[in-house]
């Protein structure tokens, strides 16, 4: 039976703040449990994230076991807004890294 949150009483949820406070890891292991068994749960923290800036499109596609472009229309069905392009330098960088990459893989396929 899940507990509806409207119906927590507000003595609950301080505890288990507080609880985070005291033994995180005992919570942290509860939460990654709860968001990994109830698919409603993990689709709502993760598209959370995307929105939130603190994964991108392939990240939050990798979690939910879809691809990029699944997950993009997806999006796009729901409104949900797309971030596209780098978030900054660092990750401009690290994506000019992986094409480099894997053209330089696709070459040397090539080649064989």
């Amino acid at each position: 039976m899940k507990a509806n949150v409207n119906t927590l009483p507000r003595w609950e949820i301080d505890q288990l703040f507080k609880l985070g406070q005291r033994r995180p890891g005992l919570l942290e292991h509860a939460v990654h449990r709860l968001v990994q068994e109830d698919q409603e749960i993990r689709w709502s923290v993760i598209v959370g994230a995307y929105q939130d800036g603190q994964i991108n499109l392939g990240k939050a596609a990798e979690l939910l076991g879809s691809t990029e472009l699944e997950l993009r229309d997806r999006f796009i069905e729901l409104g949900i807004p797309l971030r596209v392009g780098s978030a900054d330098l660092a990750e401009a960088r690290a994506e000019v890294k992986a094409i480099r990459s894997w053209f330089a893989k696709t070459a040397v396929e090539d080649r064989a």
